[in-house]
């Protein structure tokens, strides 16, 4: 069914085969419906420094490192450059707050689409910049028998996170894989922009508020509205 946006994604990347054998899964709004839980604490914890950032602002952030977002927007609204441990200090708060908030649930759909890809023999690895430890600690026991311990790449494992490619890049090394032969599963423009830099195959499920254009603009090859779309249509993906 998907012929026309996997012969595109060949003709783009000048690969000769598209064969999967992993999946690499972004965590916040893919995972588990937990970005509403990150704007708000977004939003209140740069707020307590003085620093604007809008929930919207944080589904555009999403995918890069807690601690270069801080960076960036500090620059930006002071045009100043700040220490990584003034950054660090200021995401703790964001994490602080982050960790009263009620627990996210996992994303409707994306367990059986999980089930769905073992059954075809293909890895699963988590991809994510975030550092919510809370989070991180969940997964193996949420997705037990699906995610497989190491099978995590998480911003305590790159020196640089979404959008540049190394986090996908360090995916496709602990599944054993080239790039056509992995998927992506994305929510975030930032986090489209780093698998298409690492040359994957990048299916984007738009679980948040921002317009489709957004992740099609980053260089998506298919983009389904919800992550339960895809888990229908897997079986008319390969």
């Amino acid at each position: 069914m998907y012929t026309t946006e996997i012969e595109n994604y060949l003709r783009k990347t000048g690969f000769r085969a598209f064969t999967p054998k992993a999946a690499l899964f972004d965590m916040d709004g893919v995972l588990y419906d937990s970005m509403p839980n990150h704007a708000y604490s977004w939003h209140t914890s740069m707020a307590s420094f003085g620093i604007e950032m809008s929930e919207a602002d944080a589904y555009a952030y999403e995918g890069m490192r807690g601690v270069e977002t801080i960076k960036k927007i500090v620059k930006e609204q002071r045009g100043v450059e700040i220490t990584d441990e003034e950054s660090q200090r200021m995401y703790d708060e964001k994490s602080r707050i982050f960790s009263t908030r009620p627990m996210a649930l996992m994303m409707e759909g994306v367990k059986e689409l999980q089930e769905k890809m073992k059954a075809c023999g293909l890895k699963i690895v988590v991809v994510t910049g975030s550092g919510q430890v809370s989070l991180l600690e969940k997964l193996e026991h949420d997705f037990k028998g699906l995610i497989e311990p190491g099978m995590i790449v998480s911003s305590f494992d790159v020196k640089r996170g979404k959008p540049n490619p190394e986090p996908y890049l360090k995916g496709l090394a602990k599944a054993g894989v080239e790039p056509w032969e992995a998927i992506v599963v994305e929510n975030a423009p930032l986090g489209v922009r780093a698998a298409q830099a690492a040359r994957i195959f990048t299916v984007a499920v738009n679980t948040g508020p921002l317009p489709n254009k957004m992740l099609a603009d980053e260089g998506a090859d298919l983009i389904f509205n919800k992550m339960t779309d895809f888990r229908d249509k897997w079986d008319s993906f390969l």
